[in-house]
Order: structure tokens, then sequence, then C-alpha cells
């Protein structure tokens, strides 16, 4: 049996501004997404039944409700497709935390069957049925650090410098549609263009949502507070997790040996392309420009 195994790296906003909610009730997003090399692994096993299977139960996420389900069978009814899979995930990322586990998981499904299953679709068309799936899984399949607007969909990529992050992650679960529905959030950051972009503005050391989740999750502010003694530390996406980047792996690691036994947390470096970059059916014309 042919059987991929896919990694689906977690993911740090490095800055996130709410600038605005459309008439939907979506907010307006300016963010900048980097993947970093720790996250969920996934094991895609072709099937010629056409039969789309969990192999093992997720907790507490029902199967309708499972992303990885959801991409798969999302692809297979877009394309047509008759071959099927069996899905097993190995889940290190927690739930609720600001890392995009779920999100990654579904991109990483995406890539992996457009390889698993022969299709070479292009990017460009695995992004459109990515955004059907959530606001933060394009971002996946796009594949590079990016400067995202919109809900998080319009996506350019950007280069940074090599990093290490110390990554602190509560043990809880915090709502995202909680917190952007929240009477208190900052909805009116000045929008900023690519153009203004350098890692030493301002503007990249700012989540929007920051204050409104330490000030409802105290456990979420102690992690803040206590990573913040070793760098200049901020929240990732809707939180719960919190981070502090570092210029070297020896710096990062000095800082997590000192972490409380009451913390948990990681070292990782960021990634400037996604492991499954390749699988993208245009990467090699993409690669070549």
């Amino acid at each position: 049996m042919t059987t991929l195994v896919c990694p689906a790296p977690a993911k740090l906003n490095l800055f996130l501004h709410v600038v605005g909610r459309r008439a939907d009730g979506y907010h307006l997003l300016q963010t900048l997404f980097r993947m970093i090399d720790y996250g969920d692994t996934l094991h895609l096993m072709l099937r010629e039944d056409g039969r789309i299977v969990r192999q093992q139960p997720l907790a507490g996420v029902a199967e309708e409700n499972d992303l990885c389900m959801r991409a798969a069978q999302l692809l297979q009814a877009e394309i047509g497709c008759m071959l099927g899979v069996g899905i097993r995930l190995e889940k290190r990322l927690p739930m609720g935390a600001g890392l995009g586990g779920g999100s990654s998981d579904a991109a990483s499904v995406l890539l992996g069957l457009n390889r698993l299953w022969g299709l070479g679709l292009s990017r460009a068309r695995l992004q459109e049925l990515a955004l059907k799936l959530g606001a933060d899984v394009p971002v996946f399949v796009f594949g590079q650090t990016a400067f995202a607007e919109g809900i998080g969909e319009a996506l350019q990529a950007v280069a940074l410098a090599p990093a290490w992050y110390v990554v602190l992650t509560p043990a809880l679960s915090v709502s995202t549609a909680a917190i952007f529905a929240h009477p208190d959030l900052t909805r009116d950051s000045e929008i900023i263009r690519i153009a203004d972009f350098s890692e030493a503005s301002q503007f990249a050391m700012r989540n929007d949502l920051q204050a409104v989740v330490c000030r409802d999750y105290p456990e979420v502010a102690r992690h803040l507070a206590w990573l913040s003694q070793h760098g200049e530390a901020r929240m990732s996406g809707s939180g719960a997790s919190v981070f502090a980047a570092f210029d070297t792996a020896a710096a990062a690691q000095r800082v997590l040996a000192q972490l409380p036994p009451d913390m948990r947390g990681f070292v990782a470096a960021g990634l400037d392309m996604h492991p499954l970059y390749d699988y993208a059916g245009d990467s090699e014309v993409a690669q070549s420009k």
C-alpha cells in the first residue's frame, strides 16, 4: 500500500492587526505568518475503493468536524477523483493554541493528496479550496513566510532572517470566535503597506488580540510575563501560545531550560518554505521565476 508521511508545521503570527470588519462579520486583518519546524504529522494511505477513512479518533473532534476529513472530502468532490485515502494523524500541536494546528493539518492533506492521487493541481487552485476550509488554511498551501491581508487569504511572500523561537503553550484552549466577538477588541488599527514593511517596525511587535486574551485568560498573561523576562514576547494568533525570537538555537534552548515546572513549551526554528511546497503542481515553474 502506498503511504505518504506529511509534516504539518505550526505557524506563528509575528504581528497581528485588526484593521476593520466586513459586512458579513468577518474581521479584516494584517498579519505576518511564519511557519516553524514543529508540528503534527499525517500518514496518508492510498485506497483504491474511493473511501475516505479516519483511522483513529481525534479527542474532542467529531469526524464530521475533522478538518483532515473535510479537506479530503472537499478535494475528492471538487475534482471527481475515484481514489480514496486512509488518514492517520499524529497530533503534537494543542488545539486552541494559536499555532494553526487544524489549518495546517488540512493544508497538508490537500498537498499530500495532490501528490498521492496524482492530481497535479496548481498552488492557486489548492489555495481556493483551502479557503473553503478556513481563513488560515491557504497560507500553509502558499507555503512561504507571508504578509497576509483581508481575512488572511491575500498573501505576499516575505523574506526574514533566520530565527529560533521559544514557544510556550498554556494548558488551555482559547475560543477564537469569542475573542473576535469581544466588545473591547481593537478593530481600527492603522493599515500598513507591504512597501513599508521592515522587521524593526513597531507594528511587528504587536498583536491586537493579546490584551483581551490576557484579561480573560490569566494563564496566558502569566506565561507572557515569564517569557518577557528573557526576550520580546507576544502572543500568536488568538492564543493561547506565546513566543519570543532568538538569534541562535543555543540562546533559545538556554531560555527553555529555565522554564518553571508548571509551564510547558518547545524551541523551533523558523521555516522559509513548507516541507510539502513541491507537492503543488506548478512548484517547479514558480521556483524558476
